[in-house]
């Protein structure tokens, strides 16, 4: 289990087939269509097989054949009226379900409480390789728009049959397609009604502007809000089945470990147990949690370790480990940094590191798995259900089509809930049984068996003029990643490269990939000059920054912050940082106050501004940024996994600090509404540019210079 595990979308290619697969060289029978969706209109967007990749939709299938040109994304109206829009992204937090229904309710013209949104569930959706990278908003939205636009303009021709007029003289609006000299209306359900149509939508299908959005780009509620706080809605712990049993695993006693012997006979012995052994796999199923819990424990298993690694060795032990690859990963290499290192008057090197962290989703990792006719189904909570479905087939050798994953809506992932553990050991448990079982991870399970975000060691050594030009800038990130590890400002002479290396613990995606470190380092060292060189940090970052859509955001936060104002005293210090990541912006200023006696660090006041193009749902983007803000300040100051030998020290909340209500600074978010731009995904940038910010707010503060993430350990 100490292996690597890697998912950086840039690093990693699923290969995984789509549900359903028509040849477009057959003629179709439309009533046939119609039979498998029922009564209504169906529009399926048709691409052809290129280079273009939308939405994780793979050019392959699960085995590595030729990608299928046939389906990338699909919508259904009903007889009643109702729209059925169907995607294999999941909902996990960011609200999704709420952004794309706006952009397929303001296409279609039909109210937004018509939408219906059937999501992740490997039998009812297209393929769609995960929910990750913050690609769902540029790319799943422009799909769904294209094809709830093509969708309006078949109902209104459909309209134009009925009215027996100029199709020119009717509008869809509200749901219905009207004349514009008349009262005539017809609603949308009646126009399907009994028709049978398979409409094909191109690329270029044509959709609104940004700037005459009327649903898209306001602040609507929640769809399911109400079924959230209300705990009507059902996780997948909530799941339950007929005559289901609970599932507890005998985890191993360190990563890596191997099973040398093992005693299931106590277990056994139990009334209603079943144990289970599978090479180093041992759990046990049983009618109750508690009952499961006692027959694991009751289990004596005998296991084979090695020594290893540990936190006081970890960086170390990252640069002795690592390999020259990973260019392809990010970097570059332009002019000469001897060149440029002996135009500067000054020379600065330094070392950042950054040290593993847990994800701690809210709600931990649970499966349920049921076995019926050699077919296998799943509920569970994943960013990944294609995914998890070709690992569960995998596992147990079968065709993909009898497995079927389904995801309800699902209590966070952060990049951390792309592999499908839980699933398979629910349903090896649950084979085993006969009967479906349910497996619910503890917190335990989840801070030590789940992968982390992955360590770096950082080296940097830059030239700078003594009127803050920058000349040379040398990078060299070793193990956390390549995103965003490009040089955004302009510096005449680069070499920045990514040096994987055998982590210790298992790592893989994290809520930004690299981009928090890589921000934390060029951030924090860009400061480091700025006061080297006597300048104002913010116009430094000026005086070298070119990017018009990074300048907007560091102006922005520099003026709703009042960058250059008093302190109310000398424990204050303020910082600044920038970024981008995925095609958006983010700067932040933190306010943060050091205790004097007791070293103690509180940020009191964060300020973001961002921009990632024209905005969907504002109160929404505002709630990630939040969250996004927060989440970020564990990383800043508490967070870090302390293991040795295997075993995770710090396997609890008790022992792992993540903020707390008390923790929380007053927030302040500035959206710079780009209309003119195209939808950026937001799930991920606004998290990279406040450890730095607050870094060097301490730095401010104190005179102390922190180049270790976390800055500070408070109790």
């Amino acid at each position: 289990m100490n292996e690597s595990f890697s998912f950086e979308p840039e690093r990693y290619e699923l290969a995984a087939g789509p549900l359903y697969q028509f040849d477009l060289k057959l003629d179709l029978h439309r009533r046939r269509f119609f039979e498998l969706l029922g009564g209504g209109l169906a529009v399926l967007l048709l691409t052809e097989d290129s280079d273009a990749q939308e939405s994780g939709f793979g050019r392959r299938g699960s085995r590595g054949g030729q990608r299928p040109a046939q389906i990338s994304a699909w919508l259904h109206v009903g007889d009643d009226g109702a729209v059925t829009v169907f995607t294999g992204k999941a909902e996990v937090g960011q609200n999704i379900r709420t952004s794309l229904a706006q952009l397929v309710a303001e296409e279609l013209r039909a109210p937004l409480t018509a939408i219906r949104m059937v999501m992740a569930d490997t039998q009812r959706t297209p393929f769609d390789m995960g929910t990750f990278g913050s690609r769902t908003t540029p790319d799943m939205g422009r799909q769904l728009s294209r094809v709830a636009a093509a969708a309006r303009e078949a109902l209104i021709d459909l309209a134009a049959e009925h009215f027996q007029c100029d199709r020119q003289s009717l509008r869809a609006a509200d749901g219905k397609v009207a004349q514009t000299d008349s009262s005539e209306a017809i609603g949308y359900g009646l126009l399907t009604r009994g028709q049978q149509l398979l409409k094909s939508v191109a690329d270029d299908q044509t959709t609104t502007p940004a700037e005459r959005w009327n649903v898209a780009g306001t602040s609507v509620a929640k769809l399911n809000g109400r079924d959230l706080v209300t705990g009507a809605h059902k996780y997948a712990s909530d799941v339950r089945r007929p005559d289901m049993l609970h599932g507890k695993v005998v985890r191993p006693i360190a990563f890596g470990a191997t099973l040398a012997e093992v005693d299931l006979g106590a277990a056994e012995a139990m009334e209603g147990v079943t144990a289970v052994r599978d090479g180093d796999f041992v759990g046990v199923a049983a009618a109750e949690p508690l009952t499961a819990e006692r027959a694991s424990e009751a289990i004596r298993a005998v296991w084979n370790t090695r020594p290893q690694s540990s936190s006081e060795t970890l960086f170390d032990d990252l640069r002795k480990d690592a390999s020259e690859g990973g260019g392809r990963f990010g970097g570059r290499n332009v002019g000469s940094i001897e060149a440029g290192l002996a135009a500067a008057d000054h020379q600065w090197k330094q070392t950042y590191t950054v040290a593993y962290i847990a994800h701690a989703p809210l709600e931990p990792r649970a499966a349920v798995a049921e076995w019926n006719d050699g077919k296998l189904t799943v509920w569970t909570g994943t960013q990944r259900p294609f995914g998890v479905r070709g690992e569960l087939a995998q596992a147990f050798g079968l065709p993909e089509d009898r497995v079927h994953v389904i995801v309800p809506d699902t209590g966070s992932g952060y990049g951390g809930k792309h592999s499908g553990e839980a699933a398979i050991e629910a349903a090896r448990l649950a084979k085993a049984a006969g009967r479906p079982v349910k497996l619910v991870w503890t917190r335990e399970e989840e801070f030590t068996w789940a992968y982390f975000r992955p360590a770096g060691v950082i080296d940097v050594t830059s030239g700078v003029r003594r009127d803050g030009t920058l000349t040379a800038w040398d990078y060299v990130n070793y193990n956390s990643g390549g995103s965003a590890i490009n040089m955004p400002y302009e510096v005449a002479n680069q070499r920045i490269a990514f040096r994987p290396s055998r982590s210790p613990l298992r790592q893989g995606s994290y809520r930004a990939l690299a981009a928090t470190a890589n921000t934390f380092a060029r951030e924090t060292h860009l400061d480091e000059l700025a006061r080297l060189v006597g300048l104002d940090a913010l116009a430094f970052r000026h005086q070298n920054l070119k990017d018009a859509r990074m300048r907007a955001v560091l102006e922005a936060v520099a003026e709703a912050f009042g960058w250059g104002g008093a302190k109310p005293d000398a424990e204050h210090g303020h910082g600044i940082a920038v970024g981008t990541e995925k095609g958006s912006f983010i700067a932040s200023c933190a306010e943060v106050r050091v205790d004097r006696q007791t070293g103690a660090v509180r940020v009191v006041r964060a300020v973001a501004a961002f921009e990632c193009g024209a905005v969907v749902n504002p109160n929404h983007l505002k709630n990630q940024i939040e969250g996004a803000l927060v989440m970020g300040l564990g990383g800043a100051l508490f967070e870090q996994i302390e293991f040795a030998n295997g075993v995770i020290r710090n396997a609890a909340f008790s022992g792992y600090r993540v903020p707390r209500f008390r923790d929380a600074p007053r927030i302040e978010v500035v959206l710079i509404d780009r209309k003119d731009l195209s939808s950026i995904g937001a799930g991920e940038t606004p998290i990279i540019a406040i450890a730095p910010a607050i870094g060097n707010a301490i730095f401010d503060a104190t005179s102390l210079r922190l180049r270790s993430m976390p800055l500070a350990l408070n109790g």
